[in-house]
């Protein structure tokens, strides 16, 4: 692994001291004055009343999950290389491509037909196809739930990620975690709700609106976590130049700002915002005691890190798809992910890609599937698969709810021989865990992977969304908030739960 430096805030937070320390005393010097605002919280009590969220306490129907994991792939991941294999490519491969009907290309990628990059072989007891970058996911498989024939209304990254992440293609609407976070509230006072472990190389279109509250107060938006870095956590421990706050300094400061604060809120009645700031300072405090801990992956035992391809030493990986840094890259995210899961957070969303590197490190492939998808798909499969195993080995799968996505698919056609164009008119995600009935496929898309087979009655996005919520108690159509004069929900005001998902 690569541990982070031994001088970090992180394990200056937890190291071992000479002499006794009271709980007092450590949270004054672990934090300084979020520090204080911990031992404040804890004085008075807030700590040990979780937030049982809008509906938490009162669900609409039994729920079959109490958590969530997201796995973005942003860019649009190609379904016709990785999990959606057409025969009619690998047998039309290079004749000119013919769509039956006029075809607006995103870049003009309209070339002869391209056949899947890689060889497909069948796993599993339910003998599913799989391109050979994700072979790793072979191993779960049959956990896993298909849906072939799922749309977007956008062939535009940055309105289609909108989409998948908050079920709107515009800006100003709230992530799907923040939903879940506002519905059902915290299962551990002392992590946030929903956390968001993003792309190490930057983030993908929208950046943090996929993940903000919006409308919504705002302790629900995403936690940003970066497994793995010195301060995975900006800004929560002071700086190290920062040596000349005291105790005694802060205990004043933090006096003065609890005297303006109550000012501020007596003259604004009725405005919650200072209310959620003042939550999310006393959530940042009691995250200097827990998430060192929860952080801490080298704590984990060997045979862990060796199933997500973290262990120590050398390592060998398939050829053609040599990308040991990708492994090391996601793998630690989907460690990170299930430390937080089993301590209590209640909605992880995992990104892969980001639209801003070069050479490409995302899933839009234009120029160059194999060269792009390659190392990118093997370190998603075989965190994923990772994950699966660990989660279900410990219990958690039952109650966890998994989902694979991306904002759209790639074209059956060529992009200048290589690569495919944008494909917004069909595309496949993955379920599992959680409520969801393993080793099914849901959907079909047409001969040619371009769109659904069945073009009536395609899988939206507020379909997916609508299953989530079900699967956690809540009817979509119920969980709504009043904002400018509409009743706004996740769902929009469309939906339907995919019941052939359903176990």
């Amino acid at each position: 692994m690569h541990p982070s430096p031994p001088d970090s805030p992180f394990h200056r937070a937890t190291r071992g001291r000479s002499a006794p320390v009271s709980r007092r005393d450590f949270l004054w010097q672990s934090g300084g004055g979020l520090g204080g605002l911990a031992l404040a919280s804890l004085m008075r009590g807030s700590a040990a009343t979780p937030d049982a969220g809008r509906f938490g306490g009162h669900l609409h129907h039994p729920a079959k999950a109490k958590r969530v994991v997201q796995f973005f792939m942003a860019g649009a991941a190609s379904h016709l290389d990785l999990f959606d294999f057409k025969p009619d490519l690998v047998k039309y491969d290079g004749k000119p491509s013919d769509f039956g009907e006029p075809v607006e290309a995103f870049q003009n990628g309209l070339g002869p037909w391209l056949k899947p990059v890689w060889e497909f072989r069948p796993y599993g007891q339910t003998g599913k196809l799989l391109g050979e970058p994700v072979a790793p996911l072979g191993a779960v498989v049959d956990e896993l739930s298909f849906v072939h024939n799922l749309t977007s209304i956008s062939g535009v990254h940055s309105n289609a990620t909108l989409l998948q992440s908050t079920g709107f293609q515009l800006p100003g609407y709230p992530g799907a975690g923040c939903w879940v976070s506002y519905a059902l509230g915290t299962l551990n006072e002392n992590l946030p709700t929903f956390v968001v472990l993003p792309d190490h190389r930057g983030f993908a279109s929208n950046g943090v609106k996929n993940w903000d509250s919006a409308f919504l107060p705002s302790q629900h938006s995403g936690t940003m976590i970066y497994p793995g870095r010195e301060d995975p956590i900006s800004d929560l421990f002071p700086h190290r130049s920062a040596n000349y706050v005291t105790p005694q300094g802060e205990v004043a400061a933090q006096r003065l700002l609890a005297e303006l604060n109550q000012g501020h809120a007596a003259d604004r009645a009725g405005d919650s915002r200072l209310d959620a700031r003042i939550r999310t300072y006393e959530l940042a405090a009691r995250m200097q005691l827990a998430a060192p801990e929860a952080l801490n992956l080298r704590a984990e035992p060997e045979h862990i890190l060796k199933l997500y391809g973290l262990e120590r030493g050398p390592q060998t990986w398939p050829k053609e798809i040599n990308d040991a840094e990708e492994v090391f890259h996601f793998s630690q995210k989907c460690l990170a992910a299930r430390r937080l899961l089993e301590r209590g957070v209640r909605f992880v969303q995992v990104w892969s890609g980001n639209d801003n590197s070069f050479p490409r490190r995302n899933w839009d492939s234009h120029e160059n599937i194999r060269q792009d998808h390659g190392p990118l798909a093997y370190g998603m499969a075989r965190g994923c698969a990772a994950f699966i195993q660990d989660l279900k080995q410990r219990g958690l799968l039952e109650d966890t709810i998994i989902l694979w996505t991306t904002e759209f698919g790639r074209m059956p056609s060529s992009q200048g021989g290589k690569g495919r164009d944008h494909n917004p008119f069909v595309f496949t995600n993955w379920l599992a865990g959680g409520g969801i009935r393993p080793g099914v496929t849901y959907g079909e898309s047409d001969p040619w992977g371009y769109k659904p087979l069945d073009r009536t009655n395609p899988t939206r996005v507020y379909d997916i969304h609508a299953t989530i919520l079900h699967l956690l108690g809540l009817d979509h159509e119920r969980v709504t908030v009043r904002h400018n004069g509409t009743d706004r929900r996740l769902t929009d005001v469309h939906g339907r739960v995919i019941r052939e998902l359903l176990a």
